[in-house]
């Protein structure tokens, strides 16, 4: 006879196997065949009937349980940025189900309100009740964009700051939220496209003035979602911290260690002192001592100022302002080694021998007293001969000796061969009301290469140290490039008539032969830019991969905690490893480093783009009472749309439309870079010297517009036209044949 199972049997057996619960499952699983099968039909409806199970299709769940398979909507990371989820299909009593979503690389990223189908694991914690993986996404929250409000008689307009956007958004009148014409908003999408076929949306946020002073960087923080304020309890925990003493540490007050920065510098996490080894078997050899912020002392793991500080992951500079990554209580003061003032610090003391080579290394935490706080420039100009009076106290026990260190580190690098890029940086100059009074190419002094070095020394040291204690921690690490960007590389090479071999393992040695070859010629800008372009983004990862660029095995950022979560990690962990305190490296941070590195790789990325977007539309500002100007620049970029020009003056990016051209097909090969012309055979290729007129100049979203007069000095052909101004068709010549087979491998634009 067959045995019927109990309610609480097939219950229990549904709730271990959510994903087998179809009735001839269930059958299968008890035994149960032919007439026996009505009995178990019976069992299950009278469950059903008493709200136990709910029928899903041809399958059956616990009522209290939700399916294996759901509709979940994400309701955001909380403060370690895990992400969650709630079930839009849960019907059950009591609280809610909890759910943590697991990512996979592959996924796309989810935000708060989005909806996907997702599969469900039962996972009962402290925390949540299941977890999920992505099947795909379904549905998301209503998108956003940042823009200026333009009113009209029926609500207005919202027109996007982001120069990519090339949609207006409706706004009813209804949705406009009291905004005036002409005012920064947050608008959200509302609804399908209106009339005209523009997308409706409605305002959510007024930000004010977008022309008013300082208003540039405050678009890029909206825009790009960087947090600009602290929330209390983080604000609470800073102001409550007081400065470190001598406890546990080493005393380095009596050394003359000093800070050297930019003379606007807003934190000074680092400081420095050189001293002759004292050990005879390192005749000529130096030891340089490199102490930095101890900020683990304060933000110490768990805490609110940790948890907000690796949402942030990194401070964002811009050039009115700065969104840092701890409150100023910390980075601004107990953080910043200022001036004769004690401060706690994690300091390493590096020898190196007459040819620059680390020899030995050792960590401590110590405290320090810094002697002074000097700036590049002064330094630079005292080592040039014009010493001030700060400085020169300070010259034959200090700064004499910082320099002969480095210069034995110049002859270490010369053997090691990193990338040796010469890409000057770009200064924006405000006024005191936040306008733009110029736009500097910042000079690249040996003060400023010397502490570079010994930044990277201590770097390095650090790397060194945790690998061989075996300690876990984040790399920062840099690939090499792959085949299609050197490929790309070699073209630019030889459209300069320079060469990069092939088939060899590539090195940097390589890359600097190269560039070494384009120096002082007219083309060195690009070839520099180019091989910017060729190089992977470097990231963190809790894996060793080498850093390509600087022609290293190991690297991890140590020495700017104040304004890197990375760096924050790595103190962390020489805490640990050396058996310091405490407060080193937590069970947490070790089983979330992938997590962290991701995180802070992506804040990272997001912070780099909003500077970017910053300085692009400080230009535009710069330049839009210079429209009709004439100037010079190369062309750095070739598109099918049309052509970027760098401009000689400022560094701004300007574009060409290609409609702007002539009235002829411009064909564009992908392969080579290049457009060429269908009926004059011109030829538009990277590098080439332009002259340009400035057409238009957008500082709301940063675009330049010029138009192109000339190419090394020739003179833009307009081609002739006849009819409604199709291109006068010609004999085929030379120069069309080889347009025509151009055409053949890339799809034809016309202007």
């Amino acid at each position: 006879m067959i045995r019927i199972p109990s309610k609480s049997e097939i219950l229990e057996w549904i709730a271990q196997n959510p994903t087998k619960a179809a009735k001839r499952d269930i059958a299968k699983a008890f035994g149960i065949k032919g007439a026996a099968r009505i009995d178990l039909k019976r069992l299950l409806k009278e469950l059903e009937d008493e709200g136990k199970l709910t029928k899903r299709r041809s399958s059956y769940r616990d009522a209290e349980d939700l399916p294996p398979v759901s509709v979940l909507e994400i309701t955001g990371p909380d403060a370690d940025g895990d992400l969650f989820a709630r079930p839009l299909e849960w019907k059950g009593q009591g609280a809610e189900p909890v759910i943590l979503m697991l990512s996979r690389d592959s996924d796309p990223a989810l935000g708060k309100g989005d909806r996907i189908l997702g599969r469900l694991t039962v996972d009962k914690s402290e925390h949540h009740s299941h977890t999920a993986r992505m099947i795909r996404r379904i549905g998301s929250n209503p998108l956003r964009i940042l823009g200026v409000f333009r009113a009209g008689s029926e609500g207005g307009r919202v027109v996007p700051v982001d120069k990519g956007a090339d949609k207006q958004w409706t706004v009813a009148a209804g949705a406009t939220g009291g905004a005036k014409d002409g005012e920064l908003v947050e608008a959200e999408q509302a609804g399908p496209k209106g009339r005209m076929g523009l997308p409706k949306a409605r305002i959510v946020a007024r930000l004010g003035d977008p022309t008013a002073p300082r208003a540039v960087s405050l678009i890029a923080i909206h825009q790009h979602g960087i947090p600009d304020h602290f929330p209390d309890a983080v604000v609470a925990e800073a102001d409550a911290a007081s400065p470190a003493g001598l406890k546990g540490r080493k005393d380095l007050r009596d050394m003359p260690l000093l800070t050297i920065d930019p003379w606007d510098a807003r934190d000074h996490d680092d400081a420095c002192f050189v001293e002759a080894d004292p050990d005879p078997k390192n005749a000529d050899g130096f030891v340089i001592w490199v102490a930095i912020a101890d900020v683990a002392h304060y933000v110490t793991p768990g805490s609110e100022l940790d948890i907000e500080a690796r949402k942030r992951g990194n401070s964002t500079y811009f050039p009115d302002r700065v969104v840092p990554m701890l409150p100023d209580r910390l980075s601004g003061d107990l953080c910043s080694l200022h001036e004769g003032v004690e401060r706690a610090c994690l300091a390493v003391a590096m020898h190196i021998d007459a040819g620059g080579n680390m020899i030995d290394h050792a960590f401590h935490r110590g405290l320090m007293k810094s002697v002074a706080s000097l700036n590049y420039e002064e330094v630079q100009d005292a080592m040039d001969g014009r010493v001030n009076d700060k400085v020169a106290p300070l010259m034959d026990d200090i700064i004499r000796p910082i320099y002969a260190a480095y210069d034995a580190l110049t002859r270490a690098r010369a053997e090691r061969q990193p990338l040796e890029l010469d890409l000057p940086e770009r200064q924006i100059v405000l006024s005191d009301d936040g306008k733009v009074t110029s736009v500097n190419f910042k000079e690249r002094l040996d003060a400023h290469r010397l502490i570079e070095e010994f930044m990277v020394l201590a770097n390095v040291a650090a790397a060194e140290t945790l690998i061989a204690k075996k300690s876990p921690l984040l790399f920062r690490v840099h690939e090499e490039p792959n085949s299609d960007k050197l490929d790309a590389l070699r073209d630019v090479a030889h459209s300069a008539g320079l060469v990069l071999a092939k088939g060899q393992v590539l090195k940097t040695a390589h890359l600097n032969r190269l560039l070494a070859q384009a120096k002082d010629t007219e083309n060195a800008e690009l070839v520099n830019i180019a091989t910017l372009r060729s190089m992977t983004q470097a990231y963190y990862n809790p894996e060793n991969f080498g850093h390509f660029g600087l022609a290293l095995r190991a690297y991890a950022h140590f020495t700017s905690p104040i304004r890197r979560y990375a760096d924050l990690i790595v103190h962390r962990a020489l805490i640990a490893s050396h058996g310091w305190a405490q407060d080193g490296l937590s069970p947490w941070d070790v089983d979330h480093l992938p997590d962290t590195a991701k995180l802070i790789s992506d804040t990272e990325r997001r912070s780099m783009v909003a500077e970017r977007d910053t300085t692009d539309r400080y230009l535009a500002a710069f330049l839009s009472d210079r429209i009709g100007a004439e100037m010079t620049g190369r062309i750095s970029g070739i598109a099918k749309f049309g052509v970027f020009v760098k401009l000689d003056e400022t560094g701004a990016d300007g574009m060409v439309p290609i409609r702007s051209l002539g009235r002829e097909y411009f064909h564009y090969d992908a392969e080579s870079q290049t457009l060429m012309g269908s009926d004059t055979g011109l030829m538009i290729s990277l590098g080439q010297r332009v002259t340009v007129k400035l057409a238009e100049a957008t500082p709301i979203t940063g675009g330049l517009i010029v138009e192109l007069l000339s190419i090394d000095d020739r003179t833009m052909p307009r081609g002739p036209v006849r009819g409604r101004g199709k291109p006068v068709r010609r004999k085929a010549g030379s120069a069309r044949k080889k347009a025509a087979k151009t055409a053949r491998k890339v799809k034809r634009t016309r202007r």
